[in-house]
This record gives structure tokens, sequence and C-alpha cells, in this order.
């Protein structure tokens, strides 16, 4: 990571980098092909303002990344969201310093809340491993329906509500203080299985579209049809 590069908490004057963060969430996630909750420039600039983001720059302001906290259920429950990097700072390891610095600040703003994460990538599951997260079942997050609501804005919603919220493509994560591993152990753990599991996605997606050409008999797939069968294993 560049030395340069300057890692802290956002506060009211960083508003000006609002719509830059937002359209970046936006843009990335269409690259990506995956789906994310939106935020307005007006939300990413009231986490700011209430000192409960992180942002990362350039000493001359160029902005390089971000990533902000929301507290649901009565604060039991801490989501660090909305991690984004700008593309010429991507693989540098920013990311990563960000993910400790905003998961720092939940530590030091909720001692006590379970901090938790929705994420469709490995590369976040590994920093997050690496900071002591466990994947965990929906079961075990918030049930705030605010939180829940906030994916409607996500092109996987209708999987996640045909699921009942209880599966859908993003793997859950939870740190929970009171009853946790230490990072070296959920690290280790990410790094043995992370090939494992990327290998078996795959192939589980292979057999269902075999599957599903079998039962139509050679004809077309929809999107929508192969979603349906492989969340209904």
């Amino acid at each position: 990571m560049d030395q340069q590069i300057i890692i802290r908490v956002a506060n009211s004057g960083d508003v000006h980098y609002a719509t830059t963060i937002t359209n970046e969430m936006e843009s990335s996630a269409k690259a990506r092909g995956t789906g994310i909750a939106k935020r307005s420039p007006e939300y990413v600039s009231g986490k700011m303002e209430e000192g409960k983001a992180v942002i990362a720059h350039m000493p001359d302001g160029a902005w390089v990344g971000f990533c902000y906290i929301e507290a649901w259920g009565n604060d039991d429950y801490v989501a660090n969201s909305g991690l984004i990097v700008a593309p010429q700072f991507r693989k540098t390891g920013v990311a990563k310093q960000i993910k400790k610095r905003i998961f720092n600040l939940s530590r030091e703003k909720y001692p006590n809340a379970k901090i938790f994460g929705l994420t469709t990538g490995l590369a976040v599951m590994k920093i997050n491993s690496e900071l002591g997260y466990e994947p965990v079942t929906y079961s075990e997050l918030t049930d705030d329906e605010q939180f829940w609501a906030g994916c409607k804005a996500c092109v996987n919603y209708d999987v996640l509500i045909s699921k009942e919220r209880k599966n859908c493509f993003c793997t859950a994560m939870l740190y929970d203080p009171a009853d946790h591993y230490e990072p070296e152990e959920t690290a280790q753990d990410f790094n043995e299985n992370s090939k494992l599991y990327e290998r078996f996605m795959k192939v589980k997606k292979s057999r269902l579209l075999k599957i599903f050409r079998k039962k139509t008999s050679g004809n077309k797939p929809t999107a929508k049809s192969i979603l349906k069968m492989l969340f209904n294993l």
C-alpha cells in the first residue's frame, strides 16, 4: 500500500466526496454483476458528519476509499457497509486497511455490539476472517426490518425474499465480542477452505444448469429459472 495514503475517521469537511463515492459504488456493482443496496450522497454525507465513517485519500485530497457504520436492533448489531476503493488504488492493500480502521471504530463506538457483514466477494471474506469474523447463517443476523429494507435496491432482492431472508448470493459473516475465535484462527480457516468454497460454487451452478436443461428438453433456460433452482436445493 502507498505509504502516502491517509486513512482516518471522516468528518463534515469530507462531504464533498459523497457523490464521487456513491457513483463509484454503483458503477463497481454493475461491473461485478452483483447487487448492492444503493446509498444517496446525502446518506453518505450524514455518516461522515456523525463520525461513523472512514475515508482514505492522498495528501493532495484525491479520494482513495471509504466505508461506513450502520447500527441496528437498538445498537445490538453493527454493520460495516459500503466498502469501496477507487479503481486505480485497488489491489494495493488499502481495502484491508480501511476495513481494519472501520472495524476498530465500530468496537470503539459499540463495544458490546455484534459486528456483521454481507458480501459476495472472496476478497472481502478474507479480510473479514483476518479480523475475527466467522461465516454464519442469516438467522444469526439482526431481524431489524430497516436493515432488510435496505436490500430492496439490490438486483437480487427477489431471491432474498423467495428464500424468506434465509439465504441469498451474499455470504453472512459475524464478529461476536462475547463469543469469537481469535483472528489467527478464523484467518487460517478461511485460507484453508477458500479455494474449496469457490470450486464448490462453480460445480454446483454447473450441475444445476445441466439438470435444468434435461428437465426442459433442451429449451434455453432463463436467469430467473436457474436462480429458482439454485436456491431451492
